[in-house]
């Protein structure tokens, strides 16, 4: 029997702009599995940070960003070929500083349904517990 695969900690952020509700995608960069893949920025915890720490460093890594509070929403697990990952997924309605992809990424404001595919099979229970929140069909 082989040994239980060890699961990845990732802090996620689903920025919320405040004037339309609409949600901030990004693309995986070139050079990751699932390179071109729609996502909702975050990375990996490190050892000793909390979840609002390593989603407060990865969205300033990746999108030059300082973050207010984030809210520690829904916990979710997905399997990936390359990482068994357990998601943290955070609300952000406030941030500072103005976005650069500073991993080449592309981003995309988007209301739900998304106009942006394919989105990271990780992502699309969240997907559809936004759309349940705001009272809408299925987003994808």
């Amino acid at each position: 029997m082989s040994e239980a695969r060890k699961h990845t900690e990732v802090a996620v952020g689903i920025l919320i702009r405040q004037e339309d509700e609409a949600l901030l995608l990004s693309t995986r960069p070139e050079g990751k599995p699932y390179a071109g893949y729609w996502e909702f920025p975050g990375g990996k915890i490190e050892s000793g940070e909390s979840i609002e720490q390593a989603l407060r460093r990865e969205l300033h890594e990746e999108l030059g960003i300082t973050i207010d509070a984030a809210e520690v929403w829904k916990t979710t697990e997905h399997d990936y070929p390359h990482a068994l990952v357990r998601l943290h997924w955070c609300k952000v309605r406030a941030w500072q500083g103005d976005f650069e992809m500073r991993e080449g990424q592309a981003m995309r404001w988007q209301q739900l349904p998304l106009s942006v595919s394919p989105v990271l099979p990780g992502a699309l229970p969240v997907l559809d517990w936004l759309a349940q929140e705001r009272g809408l069909p299925r987003p994808y």
